[in-house]
């Protein structure tokens, strides 16, 4: 198993997204041992560069909010009469 850890139901929810997909689109079968297998395959092996890409997004949204934030902190600073 993978070190990320799902609740059973979301472990279930995605095992019968996996069975239907390969009874649907590849015309196959498969069982929950193989498909929770698959299904921990990904996880382990393909899930870290969906996990990396969104920490990359997510650093990219919290740089801009603070670059907001720093811009609308400047324009909330005082100026004493010798800035001017």
């Amino acid at each position: 198993m993978s070190n990320i850890k799902l609740n059973p139901e979301q472990t279930a929810r995605m095992v019968e997204l996996i069975q239907t997909y390969f009874n649907e689109k590849l015309d196959s079968q498969i069982g929950r041992f193989d498909a929770e297998f698959l299904l921990d395959f990904f996880a382990s092996e393909i899930g870290v560069f969906y996990y990396n890409q969104a920490l990359t997004d997510a650093n990219a949204l919290l740089s801009q909010q603070f670059e907001t934030m720093a811009e609308s902190l400047g324009e909330l600073e005082k100026w004493t009469p010798a800035h001017r």
